[in-house]
């Protein structure tokens, strides 16, 4: 099975409307149980951002992360590949992760690629997709080739 590249660096002005957008949904999550607005913003290949925000529901399981609400708007849409995601929440000190299930869903695309983890501050690492969710099941367990590829921006607290 042929791999594909990695997709080139975000241009600036991706990552700026990706920030933009995941501060702006992170607005309309709808979160009285944990008190933890998130928002996240999906980049598609042909350059159109997908926003989402986390909503809970008194039976906890009901609710859905803003991870998973970007991306499957988008798919709902008919858009497959996507570049990244930048996910924004009010924590001070520490980068926001996606939970598992979210790395679950993004996992279909980023198995075979790098991903970039840049914080506010320019700092950056990269992690292999893979190694987000080690163990985990995916295309490749099935033997289903993923079309999609997604870098993952973890953002600090919006100021």
């Amino acid at each position: 099975m042929a791999q594909k590249s990695p997709s080139p660096a975000l241009e600036p002005e991706h990552v700026q409307r990706l920030l933009l957008s995941c501060r702006e949904a992170k607005k309309s999550a709808y979160c009285p149980y944990s008190r933890f607005p998130v928002g996240a913003a999906l980049l598609t290949g042909d350059g159109r951002i997908f926003s989402g925000c986390n909503i809970e529901n008194a039976c906890y399981p009901l609710g859905v992360c803003a991870e998973r609400t970007a991306i499957q708007k988008a798919i709902s849409e008919g858009y497959k590949e996507f570049r990244a995601i930048a996910i924004s929440s009010d924590l001070q000190d520490d980068f926001i992760s996606p939970c598992g299930a979210c790395r679950q869903v993004m996992r279909e695309g980023t198995l075979q690629h790098s991903s970039w983890l840049p914080s506010e501050e320019a700092s950056k690492r990269a992690k292999e997709g893979a190694r987000q969710m080690p163990e985990s099941f995916g295309n490749l367990t099935m033997k289903v080739t993923s079309h999609h590829f997604c870098q993952i921006l973890f953002l600090r607290r919006s100021h």
